[in-house]
């Protein structure tokens, strides 16, 4: 895998509308790495020393409870960035970050971040959208435990999903472009394997989506929406 193009970099949540000049230093200080399915790319408690992009692929962000459970509490698809937080905070990743199919990364040392930022303080401000927007997302997911009911919760656990990494089929639908087993999305809806697999079934049989070799189609979103918003009952 080559240096990654500036193109690329600038569709990234911390390089968004920053100059070439900037951008190109990034791309210089990068590095680039090709990785296996089930590639652990860092552990819950390690320290935090670079930050992540990743460029094809999909990684699950799991997290490890006091009993010893596992939970996905994040899935990270083609142009996210990731374990960037800790570097700006306590610096230790609060998760396990693994590759869920062979994937391709980007990753940048702390200094190369903090460099960024004193040359271009838009990069600061992107790094406040980035930790906002994690914090907004924790909150919607909190509220939804504690006030909806499960088909609720799946129906916006898949809408995220299709917001951070839909994209458009030649139906008219939307392809989430994310490897996922439905434990994966039991974890993030606050549900069991059981529960969330009998929701997919009678989705399917609806035809509210199609889920094929572990890839979920949303043929409208439109139905998707009012089952998350309780109109559709």
């Amino acid at each position: 895998m080559g240096p990654p193009d500036i193109a690329l970099l600038a569709k990234l949540e911390m390089f968004t509308g920053l100059p070439d000049d900037v951008l190109a230093a990034a791309r210089a200080s990068a590095r680039t790495e090709a990785l296996p399915r089930n590639h652990l790319i860092f552990s819950q408690g390690d320290r935090a020393e670079r930050a992540y992009a990743l460029v094809e692929g999909s990684i699950r962000i799991v997290q490890t409870g006091r009993d010893g459970a596992q939970v996905v509490i994040r899935f990270i698809g083609p142009g996210d960035m990731f374990g960037t937080a800790p570097l700006f905070t306590d610096h230790l990743f609060p998760a396990d970050a693994v590759t869920a199919e062979p994937s391709q990364m980007l990753s940048w040392g702390e200094a190369d971040l903090l460099r960024v930022i004193e040359v271009c303080p838009k990069a600061a401000m992107n790094v406040i959208r980035i930790l906002g927007a994690r914090l907004l997302e924790v909150q919607d997911r909190v509220r939804e435990l504690s006030t909806q009911g499960v088909e609720r919760r799946v129906a916006h656990a898949v809408l995220r999903l299709a917001a951070q990494a839909g994209r458009p089929t030649g139906g008219g639908g939307t392809e989430i472009d994310i490897r996922l087993r439905r434990k994966d999305l039991a974890d993030v809806s606050g549900t069991t394997l059981h529960t969330a697999s009998r929701l997919l079934a009678a989705w399917q049989k609806a035809g509210i989506l199609i889920s094929e070799r572990q890839r979920l189609t949303i043929p409208s979103l439109t139905r998707l929406r009012r089952i998350a918003d309780g109109a559709d009952g």
